[in-house]
């Protein structure tokens, strides 16, 4: 009887050399000033990496689901350092760092320098998506630039561009402004919380802002820009870079890569 043949395993990349790919890619010493510690955060991954998590949050939910699939590395936008957030490994701090270090799993973050990316980012992928052309840099956050501009192939109702906006972020809470012009073509995108952008796009002359979320302020100043301003989530505009950026990690690696998603309404 012919014995089976084993599946072969997949080898082991040093975490080194791919924090080292990160860092280089995501330019992270031109974002000195964000709030984020951004890079590794949680060192682990002793015997290398075979296999990679990614995810918006790095939240409880994420590292059990991460760390149940075998990854020894989880890669998030949203990380668990910020500022001097870590002063103190207690509490909720200690809840999110200890089943890492247990598992000798490493977590690595990436905040404004993935929403920047110019081809991994969530605003260059949104622009993507969207299928918006003469895509370039826009609307800048703390000194920094960290959305896209683009247009439509032509102009649009504007429920036809609310409605592609809609689709390409599955599960969100969606909400807009009609403030601007009924037909839209040209559009400003800075994903998750960016709605404070969205007067650089009403002074750009742009007919609307894409963001993640916003509040009764932004709504109030949509209307006196006037801009259309539309949001379809915070969490769903997010998921776009942190897998973009995974996929590209595993491929240049040889490694597997899983986008883990939990659909948040938020």
């Amino acid at each position: 009887m012919k014995r089976k043949k084993a599946p072969a395993r997949r080898r082991a990349v040093p975490l080194a050399d791919l924090v080292s790919w990160l860092d280089r890619t995501l330019d992270l010493p031109a974002f000195e000033g964000d709030f984020s510690n951004n890079g590794l955060q949680v060192e682990g991954a002793s015997r290398g990496v075979s296999k990679i998590a990614c995810g918006v949050d790095a939240s409880p939910e994420f590292h059990a689901e991460a760390l149940r699939r075998g990854a020894q590395l989880l890669l998030v936008h949203h990380g668990i350092s910020w500022g001097g957030s870590l002063a103190r490994i207690a509490g909720p701090a200690y809840r999110l760092v200890a089943p890492l270090v247990r598992a000798d799993a490493a977590l690595y973050a990436a905040h404004l320098p993935l929403d920047a990316h110019p081809t991994l980012g969530n605003n260059a992928q949104i622009a993507k998506a969207l299928g918006l052309r003469d895509v370039e840099p826009f609307g800048t956050y703390r000194g920094f630039t960290i959305g896209v501009r683009g247009s439509f192939p032509r102009a649009l109702p504007r429920e036809d561009a609310k409605a592609r906006f809609r689709d390409i972020c599955p599960g969100g809470r969606f909400d807009s402004v009609d403030a601007g012009p009924a037909r839209i073509r040209t559009v400003a995108v800075v994903s998750g919380g960016g709605a404070d952008e969205a007067a650089q796009a009403a002074a750009a002359g742009l007919d609307a802002f894409f963001t993640g979320e916003f509040g009764l302020q932004h709504y109030n100043a949509a209307l006196c820009a006037p801009v259309n301003l539309v949001a379809a989530g915070h969490y769903a505009t997010e998921r776009f870079g942190v897998r973009a950026l995974g996929e590209a990690l595993a491929a240049g690696f040889g490694l597997e890569c899983e986008f883990v998603d939990f659909s948040l309404p938020w």
